[in-house]
């Protein structure tokens, strides 16, 4: 396959981008035709970064003179017109983005086909739910005290269950407890999980990390999940039986996930479920993957 076969793509809505917040309060409180007019009164005013812009810098600073490696695209709800304001802030904060749609408040998840989206966040959770729906990596970017670290390599870490993983052990795990959960692991311990939603987004990272030594490569990932063992196994075997590399690997056995995401020092943590995401945003960026049986 070529190297544009292989280009990482991540779609990004304009509130995950950039604080928005006063904005959409004017959308809120008084509508449609008021943010329009709010956005254009304001589009020279320079957006402030938004929770997930490190985490877009760092995507981009993988690109070099030697080729593309990821493209950002920007997915939102604005209509041209007041999306002329985000391309003036994309512009002064040397992001380079090009490419984008603006849908004048209809979903845009229709377009993250068309694009060849590995990756799509957004702050809606309406659009992410139909981007999962359509068989897409995608995750609702919460509100976070923390954003991603300047320099460094990219660091992204993920839980297992629901998100690199399809959701068939967490089912057991909830309908039946824990005992029978770690006894279902261990005598499935051979068989490798079916992928998530995530898993073809783990793939075009590897991708790019393969380029790379462990040494200098500039991505590191990491799955941080409450499974321990006994359950640890299957999820060791089915990472190898994919052919791909997790830099860390974290089984917490039921422990909080924060103060861990905060030593990795990660750029944007994935979770299925809400209060480990909640919990997440205290220390580092987070996304909800409103996938699978924590979230029927």
């Amino acid at each position: 396959m070529t190297d544009a076969a292989h280009k990482l793509v991540v779609a990004i809505s304009s509130r995950a981008l950039f604080d928005l917040e006063a904005s959409h309060r004017v959308f809120e409180e008084e509508g449609r035709d008021a943010y329009c007019d709010y956005q254009i009164q304001h589009e020279e005013d320079i957006l402030e970064p938004g929770v997930a812009f490190g985490l877009v810098q760092k995507l981009l600073a993988l690109n070099d003179e030697t080729r593309e490696r990821v493209e950002v695209i920007l997915l939102s709800r604005n209509s041209a017109d007041t999306g002329l304001r985000v391309f003036n802030s994309i512009a002064h904060h040397g992001l380079e983005i090009t490419r984008a749609a603006f849908t004048s408040g209809a979903t845009p998840y229709r377009y993250v086909a068309p694009f060849g989206t590995h990756l799509f966040l957004s702050a809606d959770p309406e659009d992410v739910h139909a981007a999962l729906k359509a068989g897409y990596a995608a995750a609702t970017i919460v509100p976070a005290r923390q954003r991603a670290r300047a320099g460094g390599p990219l660091r992204i870490a993920f839980d297992g269950d629901a998100v690199l993983f399809s959701d068939v052990a967490e089912r057991v795990f909830k309908e039946r407890g824990l005992e029978a959960f770690a006894e279902s692991e261990v005598s499935a311990a051979n068989e490798p999980l079916p992928g998530g939603p995530f898993k073809g987004f783990l793939e075009a990272l590897y991708y790019i990390q393969s380029e790379f030594g462990q040494d200098d490569c500039p991505i590191r990932t990491a799955l941080v999940t409450s499974r321990g063992a006994p359950a640890h196994e299957r999820v060791i075997r089915t990472l190898r039986a994919w052919k791909i590399r997790i830099d860390e690997a974290l089984f917490l056995g039921g422990k909080a996930k924060g103060e861990f995401l905060r030593a990795f020092g990660a750029d944007i943590f994935f979770d299925d479920q809400q209060t480990h995401v909640g919990a997440a945003a205290e220390h580092v960026a987070a996304g909800h993957v409103p996938h699978g049986v924590a979230n029927e």
